[in-house]
């Protein structure tokens, strides 16, 4: 696993022992940054089930502004430190031990806001939904903001949950990529 782009390019980032952390793939991830390039220069960016916070770090690497980890794994926010302090951006990120959708109404209190949330829970575990729900109701995604969901193409989900629409899918081999926005 490595930085594709940005400051920390080429950068290895520490990878998981236990296949209980399923990290996005290189292929995959560097499609979906070719997608959203565009968008994270000086962003706020939400890496929900964050695992080992590749996709958070890559961002950070392309010049976001900061981003806030989640996740619930004590293996995976051990992780996600290792890799924060190697990469040198543990002053640009903010970490939450706690299940998402507390921690999505945590955010919501706060009044936070971000122009990028990411996805990428267990595979067809029924968190998806769930979890765009919360985000539809906080308001905590900007108004031109997109959300990023990584998910087995076995799992179904909606072209609409509350007030967010998938505008785009891409699949590669058993994976998907469903991308939601604000919608009226």
């Amino acid at each position: 696993m490595r930085i594709i782009s940005g400051t920390l390019r080429g950068l290895r980032l520490k990878s998981p022992k236990s296949m209980n952390i399923r990290p996005t793939s290189d292929r995959v991830k560097e499609s979906v940054f070719n997608i959203i390039n565009s968008n994270i220069a000086d962003s706020f960016v939400l890496d929900l089930f964050s695992g080992t916070g590749s996709l958070g770090i890559e961002c950070l690497s392309r010049g976001a502004y900061s981003c806030t980890f989640v996740d619930n794994s004590k293996e995976s926010i051990s992780i996600l430190k290792e890799n924060l302090n190697k990469a040198r951006m543990l002053q640009k990120s903010d970490i939450i031990f706690s299940d998402v959708i507390s921690a999505l109404n945590k955010l919501a209190v706060k009044r936070d806001r971000f122009d990028i949330i990411f996805m990428d829970p267990p595979y067809l575990k029924k968190l998806i939904i769930p979890a765009l729900e919360t985000i539809s109701k906080s308001e905590i995604l900007e108004e031109d903001g997109i959300i990023i969901v990584e998910h087995d193409s076995k799992d179904v989900i909606p072209d609409k949950v509350g007030n967010l629409t998938k505008y785009r899918e891409k699949q590669y081999s058993s994976t998907k990529i469903s991308f939601f926005k604000w919608s009226e």
